[in-house]
């Protein structure tokens, strides 16, 4: 599963992060922002236009807002 396929309010843990497909910069910028492999994350909300970008996620104790390509680069598995 995906992060842009994860629902508001699900929690999952960071499995990996497509970098190909993100690029190295965008890749460099998540990880050190605490999104990378073993991270809990948590979508808490989307963007209202029919792209419905961005997507609001909480990492810890911050919110940073994916474009919804980057949010299906990172492979996540949903917490029950």
């Amino acid at each position: 599963m995906t992060l842009d396929e994860l629902g508001i309010g699900d929690t999952a843990t960071v499995i990996r992060m497509d970098e190909s497909a993100l690029g190295e910069a965008a890749a460099r910028r998540l990880r050190a922002m605490g999104v990378e492999a073993g991270a809990e994350i948590q979508p808490v909300q989307r963007g209202v236009l029919w792209s419905r970008d961005p997507l609001a996620i909480r990492v810890g104790r911050t919110v940073i807002a994916l474009r919804r390509v980057q949010a299906a680069s990172i492979e996540v598995e949903a917490r029950a």
